[in-house]
């Protein structure tokens, strides 16, 4: 007869042992895995969801009429931290040094708290805010040519897609302000769609600022201060949508001269002669 290898005598020897039956966990430890398999899942996911926030995404419901009709102030809206943006895109930007906000009081409830420092919350001491880009640096914007249109390098918008419409089905006017900006370096001029009830940068670039203070500053947007693009409502079910860049932007031209460290702000762009 043929004489067995090492490997068959190893599986035979293991099956022919009778092992006793493991030890069934006694029900304290059988809780405590469960709780610290439980602890263990939820860690990973707010490590998950922190890191999201951070590098990726974050959902924000900003309170404000500026941009009705198309953001609601119960809509939750998604802006992502990795797509570049441009004229045209609805953009979530922090407030500048309070500039436009003011001083926001920090949340009293620690639970919140304790979200905010793990980026699972917006921070609470800094304000948000929600506009639409119609000007990026180097960018002349205007308002308003013969039609009563903004103009951009030149080129006049047509925005009657995504201004506010009033009772009677009309849209509102794009600026009943006149203004005649140049945008400057690193910065970006932003507009609400519900234009009648914005505090945009057509409104804080009038404000008087220090000396050390170039005039106009505070109606100009830092692109260091922008979160990202908002690319949807996600909430509630009956308002989700996405969003792109309105065609009226693709025919705006680049702007024709580098973009000024200050910004330019022509005369009467404020009211004055």
């Amino acid at each position: 007869m043929g004489r067995k290898g090492k490997g068959d005598e190893s599986v035979a020897e293991v099956d022919d042992l009778d092992l006793p039956p493991s030890p069934k966990p006694s029900k304290p430890r059988q809780v405590l895995t469960f709780l610290g398999e439980t602890a263990l899942a939820i860690v990973v996911t707010l490590v998950i969801t922190a890191l999201l926030r951070v590098f990726v995404f974050q959902v924000f419901q900003v309170p404000s009429g500026s941009m009705e009709e198309t953001l609601e102030l119960k809509d939750r809206i998604v802006a992502t931290r990795i797509s570049d943006f441009d004229r045209g895109d609805i953009v979530v930007f922090e407030d500048p040094d309070a500039m436009w906000m003011g001083e926001q009081p920090e949340a009293t409830n620690p639970v919140r708290r304790v979200l905010e420092e793990l980026y699972l919350l917006p921070d609470s001491s800094q304000g948000y805010l929600v506009k639409r880009v119609v000007g990026m640096p180097g960018d002349n914007v205007v308002c308003c040519n013969q039609q009563g249109q903004i103009t951009v390098n030149g080129t006049a918008l047509d925005e009657t897609g995504y201004l506010y419409t009033d009772a009677s089905g009309l849209p509102v006017a794009p600026s009943d302000t006149p203004f005649d900006v140049t945008v400057p370096a690193g910065h970006i001029f932003v507009l609400g769609d519900h234009r009648d009830r914005s505090g945009d940068s057509r409104l804080h670039m009038c404000e008087t600022t220090p000396a050390d203070v170039p005039a106009g500053s505070y109606g100009f947007i830092p692109i260091d201060s922008v979160v990202g693009p908002v690319k949807a409502i996600v909430a509630p079910l009956g308002r989700i949508t996405t969003f792109s860049t309105p065609d009226t932007f693709a025919s705006v031209p680049d702007a024709s001269i580098d973009a000024p460290a200050e910004p330019i702000v022509a005369e009467g762009s404020c009211g004055g002669s």
